[in-house]
Parts: structure tokens; sequence; C-alpha cells
């Protein structure tokens, strides 16, 4: 007599293409942002503490995701500092709003007053 052991995970269900790994449907995050030239900017800034360091946010820019990623890589050339971009914003390490406006307008930006 053979003892057979049946797998213990194998319930029979059909895993169809459309299967996820969770039941949940995740929306999609295409927002449509209107792209503007530099001109037509109106940012401004925000400071943030994290972990006991400051960050300098500027916002709202209108660019293409590729234009942004360049921008701040210039910024962090420049400034000497660290930043990322996180949707329509650049945050830089440190408390330095006064020298990223003063790049940002040599490149063509406005600020809010």
């Amino acid at each position: 007599m053979a003892n057979h052991k049946k797998n213990l995970f194998e319930m029979g269900t059909d895993f169809g293409d459309d299967w996820s790994s969770d039941n949940k449907d995740k929306p999609s995050k295409e927002v449509y942002t209107e792209i503007k030239i530099p001109e037509k900017h109106q940012l401004h800034f925000a400071k943030e503490k994290r972990r006991g360091k400051v960050i300098t946010i500027v916002k709202p820019f209108y660019l293409t995701k590729s234009d942004l990623q360049v921008l701040v890589k210039t910024l962090k050339k420049k400034l000497g500092a660290g930043g990322t971009i996180k949707e329509d914003s650049l945050e830089l390490q440190g408390d330095i709003p006064k020298q990223v406006q003063k790049h940002l307008e040599s490149m063509g930006y406005h600020f809010k007053n």
C-alpha cells in the first residue's frame, strides 16, 4: 500500500492571466500635468526636518520627468548638495532657499512673493 501525500497548497484554483498578488485594483497614477516654460512657473519654498536635518523643497514644477531630472542634477552640482524629485517638487538637502532661488532665477524660473 503506497502512502500518497496530497499537496496541501493545491486548492484547485485557476489563476488566470488577470490574477494579481493582491485583490485590490491599483488606481493608475497617471496624472496629466501641463508642461510650462520656466518663465511661466510660480515656485515657492517649503522646509521640512527629516531625521534632524533640514531639507528645502521647491514646488510646483510643470516639467516632464526627464526635464525635472536634468534640473535636479544641475542644481545638485551647482549647490554641492544632495537632492531628489518627489512628484512635482524638488527636495534638496540643507537650509538653502536663497542659493536655490538664485540659480533657478538665473535659469528663468519665477517665484511667488
